[in-house]
């Protein structure tokens, strides 16, 4: 027996409606009989690519209260603190902030660079008011570990391959 177009909607709608499967069985099954017809059969069908494909159901972000905010900023101690009150106040994603530079930050217009973003893209944020002294306080820390290796004779941060690059 040969399956046509009709057997494979009935099938892919039985899937669905009738066995309540997830979106992503349902591609799995869609995708198998489309490498079966194409690869396998060696047969093009070209009402195949039209089949109906659901999409997942939107879901909404869980939000936390400003009072659950200031819970969690509670416990927080250090720069793990100074990183999630960053997140949070300028919208970086965490990567972003992990690579943050200090010539990325203008405190004189209140702006932080981020760049190489998602999207290989660079763009400007705002730089909270509220961040400024805790930033301040940390760039002054790194500037004093840095200033202590330098006077140690300790090598400086390791660039892999720094100098081919050159």
């Amino acid at each position: 027996m040969e399956m046509g177009a009709d057997e494979v909607k009935a099938f892919l709608s039985y899937l669905t409606n009738e066995r309540g499967v997830s979106v992503s069985t349902h591609k799995q099954a869609l995708c198998a009989l489309l490498f079966l017809y194409k690869q396998v059969l060696a047969l093009d069908f070209p009402w195949l690519d039209e089949v109906y494909r659901p999409s997942r159901p939107a879901r909404l972000p869980t939000v936390l209260t400003e009072w659950e905010v200031s819970a969690v900023f509670a416990e927080m101690r250090g720069a793990h603190a100074l990183m999630a009150r960053l997140l949070y106040g300028t919208g970086m994603r965490l990567m972003e902030c992990m690579s943050l530079r200090v010539k990325d930050v203008d405190f004189g217009r209140r702006e932080i660079t981020i760049r190489e973003g998602k999207g290989n893209k660079d763009r400007i944020t705002m730089l909270p008011l509220a961040l400024v002294a805790a930033l301040r306080e940390q760039i002054a820390y790194a500037r004093s570990c840095y200033d202590e290796d330098r006077a140690g004779s300790r090598p400086g941060v390791m660039l892999p391959d720094a100098l081919e690059r050159k």
